[in-house]
């Protein structure tokens, strides 16, 4: 048995673990594009920020490791073409660029995604940045730790706009963020919850602009500004964060399902429509469990996931992925912010009958020192009142409420229940009842 695996960062790398502790006699050969293995690109801000120096705490197994355990891993190898028909891709040595056919039993595309670039004049000046790989990182922490650099421009506003906006103000730059859409975050939380981010970002000193569209960059060699429909900024360093597209390009000449944006469709196992192939990670779909469709969510947790279910199948196993509801959280300076499910302009995108309620009432016992607001959110069907989704906002602690949240949606309970869950009571932590509890027990 003879297993291939495109790409070894989370999908692949957790796929080829699995694969090869179920099949301890299975020749298992990665191929990656970078020189950089099993890599979490969520931790790049912190990075970029001085959280942490080392930026292999971000990678999990190193090649050597994964020789080890018997998993042959060739980086620097990039794949130009799949053979569906006759079992083989065909790659590209990077070092040497000898290019060569390579045979599989069972084939794994997990080749993530690549920042989105928009039509924007002069993005290849100097000191214009993405934020995607590890090489992006040391670039731009090399960067943003000049002294000359200023002002610093952020082209989106999505989780990584934010995060990165949190960075530089840590670096003591003057931020500006640039967004095309009429909110931030605008399609993971409702206006409820961003119109605190912007808050929360303001009075940190970032300049926020939204529904505005970047046009051009102005400069000779380096950056020195942003032009767009309503203006021009000063701008020393720009980073563009405006998304990221599926790395599947190389497979348009195949048939292979794909969704509009490139997404490589796949089933609960993990198969796509070409027999003997699988996909994970970036470049792929994920089932939703509330819309009950596919769809382009590109989180670590569930290529995570997804690449264990793939291993177990690559093994000879039956593995289904039950699916995913986009539970996703960040932190902006003292704001924290979780989310799962659909928020209500997902719902009424996809038809739902829903309502909503929204709270501000307390994190813990106001006779402890350091109480504060605490902003809880719920999308829920008007007619069978099961919780469709929910977002919470508020000080230290308040972004893994979302996970009750999500344990309530994927189990299909309704408000009612939620209101009278059981959730714990200390005055350190909650008052007696829980601001889930009194969300929950507000929906009408």
């Amino acid at each position: 048995m003879r297993i291939v695996i495109i790409g070894a960062e989370a999908a692949g790398a957790s796929a080829a673990a699995k694969a090869k502790r179920l099949l301890p006699d299975a020749e298992i050969i990665v191929y990656e594009k970078s020189v950089i293995v099993s890599f979490g690109a969520c931790g790049l801000p912190y990075f970029v920020g001085d959280s942490f120096d080392d930026p292999d705490f971000m990678i999990s197994r190193t090649v050597e490791q994964f020789t080890n355990s018997g998993i042959t891993v060739k980086i620097k190898h990039e794949v130009l073409a799949v053979d569906a028909e006759a079992k083989t891709i065909t790659v590209k040595n990077l070092d040497s660029g000898e290019t060569f056919t390579q045979s599989y039993d069972r084939l794994l595309i997990a080749t993530g995604a690549a920042a989105v670039k928009p039509p924007i004049t002069n993005l290849n000046l100097q000191n214009v940045f993405t934020l995607k790989s590890m090489a992006d990182g040391l670039m731009l922490k090399q960067a943003a730790h000049q002294d000359k650099i200023k002002d610093v421009v952020i082209i989106g506003a999505g989780f990584i706009g934010l995060e990165l906006a949190e960075a530089m103000i840590k670096l003591g730059k003057r931020v500006r963020i640039l967004q095309l859409d009429e909110r931030v975050m605008h399609d993971f939380f409702d206006q409820e919850i961003t119109d605190i981010f912007e808050k929360e970002l303001t009075a940190a000193g970032t300049v926020v602009q939204v529904s505005e569209t970047v046009t051009s960059l102005q400069g000779d060699i380096s950056v020195t500004g942003v032009v767009t429909d309503k203006g021009e900024y000063p701008a020393d360093l720009v980073v563009v964060a405006v998304g990221v597209k599926p790395n599947t390009a190389f497979l348009q000449n195949t048939g292979i399902t794909m969704l509009k944006n490139g997404a490589i469709a796949i089933d609960g196992h993990g198969q796509t429509s070409l027999p003997d192939i699988y996909a994970a990670g970036d470049c792929a779909s994920v089932w939703h469990l509330v819309k009950r469709e596919n769809v382009y969510i590109p989180l670590a947790t569930t290529a995570n996931k997804i690449g264990k279910i793939i291993g177990e199948n690559l093994g000879g196993g039956d593995a289904i992925f039950p699916g995913t509801l986009g539970t996703a959280a960040i932190r902006v300076m003292e704001l924290e912010a979780g989310r799962t499910g659909l928020t209500e302009k997902e719902a009424a995108k996809a038809g739902l009958p829903y309502k909503t309620v929204f709270i501000r009432d307390k994190n813990h016992s106001n006779y402890l020192p350091g109480q504060s607001d605490i902003f809880v959110k719920l999308v829920y069907h008007k007619e069978t009142r099961v919780l469709l989704g929910g977002q919470v906002a508020g000080n230290y602690g308040s972004a893994l409420r979302a996970n009750v949240l999500a344990a309530a949606v994927w189990n299909g309970m309704t408000v009612d229940q939620l209101g009278m869950m059981d959730l714990f009571y200390a005055p350190p932590f909650s008052r007696p009842w829980d601001a889930l509890n009194i969300a929950a027990n507000a929906a009408k």
